[in-house]
Parts: structure tokens; C-alpha cells; sequence
């Protein structure tokens, strides 16, 4: 999932740029959620000292503060080497600067004419999705699932578990950053991940990778972000 944060200093325009990516990313079911909409840019840098995913940032350049637009960006870089930068600005003269300040900003949008600013919005939006997409199928697995013709994709890596859930015929996908309940049965998956992924019981399939301590006692699996699951007593010898 990719975070979307939004710095402009300009309450009403700060609202509108939010409410743009809002109907963007719900008419598109766009895998992705604005974290935080601020003006001050201190206030975002902490919040992206934080955060766990990349992230899309749409930052005003002149922000009232003695930290502008392009310093914030030089900054964000250092804790999102990946994230996508787009200013949006009144002054288009600026865009020089981006070289200047080496934060590579995938793209420019003018306030001057509102219009063409929400189609250049949507479009950083789709653009963004795209080349995260890419990027991480290139460099880790991915398991992509698809809920109302929305695609979802979550890292190998960051799946901890699956488990049935109580709604007959779904399952709950147990990540590092969320859960997902989508259609299928344990025995689907099974067949369709690699051998990392083992059924430990009837009603869970788990991650080797992420487990953390497995209870022989209790018959209880521990995940590395806290999280448990039952191991059924055949499955014992296995783990």
C-alpha cells in the first residue's frame, strides 16, 4: 500500500487537493490512503520518520515556514529514497530548483489553473500506482488479490499468516500493516505460494519466515509482530 501525504500551507486549497486525491483513489480502487494532510512541514517530516510504506507526497513549495517546499522534499528523501515527490505550485519558474536540490520530483502541478490541476493529480495518482507496482513485482514476490475488481498486492515478505475465516468460503490475509478478507480456502492457497508458506492446521497456513516461537506445549505459533495461531499435534514433527 502506498501512503499519500499532502503539505500546503492553504487551508482551502489543502482541502481541495485532499478531496481530489480522496475521489481519485476510490473511482480508481487505488491500493493506497492519505496518512496526512498539514501545513506545517515539520508536522509531516515526523510523520514520515514513521511510516513503514512509501509514500506519494503532493507539497506545496512556498509553505510559510523556514523550511520550504524543496528542503522538506530533500529531507523526505532521506527517510523515502523511493517515494514520489510532485509539487504543486503557482510558480512554474521554480522548477529549476528540483535540480538544485536533487529530490527528482516526478512531476509539476500549477494552481493557476484547477482544472488541469485535478487531471494532473489523477494522473500522478495512476502514474505512482504503476511504477510501484512494477517495482516491487521486479523485486519481491508479491500475492495480488482482487476484491470488487480492486488489486491488492502485499510482499511475501510481510505476510504473516492466513487464516479461514468464520464467512464460508474466505479467507483472512494476516500482514504486517493490515488484514485482508477475500474469497478462497486454505487448501487454494496450499498449492499457490511457495515453500515458505506451510499449513500448519486445518484453519491456517503460515509464513516460516516470519515466526517467531513456536509453544509445543500449547500448540500455539508466534509471529514477529505478536500475532498467534494454533499448530495442530500431526503438524508438530513438521515445524
Amino acid at each position: 500500500m502506498l501512503n499519500i501525504f499532502v503539505c500546503e500551507d492553504n487551508t482551502a486549497q489543502r482541502r481541495t487537493i485532499v478531496q481530489i486525491i480522496q475521489d481519485t483513489v476510490l473511482i480508481e480502487e487505488l491500493d493506497m490512503q492519505i496518512v496526512l494532510d498539514a501545513e506545517d512541514p515539520y508536522v509531516l517530516l515526523e510523520k514520515v520518520k514513521t511510516s513503514q510504506n512509501t509514500g506519494i507526497y503532493f507539497l506545496d513549495i512556498d509553505l510559510n515556514s523556514n523550511m520550504n517546499g524543496m528542503k522538506l522534499a530533500q529531507q523526505i528523501r532521506l527517510f523515502d529514497p523511493r517515494g514520489f515527490i510532485i509539487f504543486i505550485t503557482a510558480h512554474s519558474e521554480l522548477s529549476y530548483m528540483t535540480f538544485q536540490y536533487r529530490v527528482e520530483a516526478m512531476d509539476f502541478v500549477l494552481k493557476d489553473n484547477p482544472t488541469e490541476a485535478k487531471v494532473k493529480i489523477r494522473e500522478c495518482l495512476l502514474k505512482a500506482m504503476e511504477r510501484y507496482t512494477l517495482h516491487t513485482n521486479k523485486t519481491h514476490k508479491v500475492y495480488t488479490i482482487e476484491i470488487g475488481g480492486r488489486k491488492i498486492g502485499v510482499d511475501y515478505d510481510d505476510i504473516f499468516f492466513f487464516e479461514t475465516s468464520s464467512n464460508i468460503h474466505k479467507v483472512i490475509l494476516h500482514a504486517k500493516d493490515r488484514q485482508i478478507e477475500f474469497s478462497g480456502t486454505i487448501k487454494e492457497l496450499t498449492g499457490k505460494l511457495d515453500d515458505n508458506f506451510v499449513r500448519c492446521h486445518r484453519s491456517f497456513l503460515v509464513n516460516k519466515n516470519n515466526i517467531n516461537e513456536i509453544d509445543t506445549k500449547n500448540r500455539i505459533i508466534y509471529f514477529t509482530n505478536g500475532e498467534s495461531c494454533l499448530i495442530s499435534t500431526r503438524m508438530m514433527k513438521v515445524f
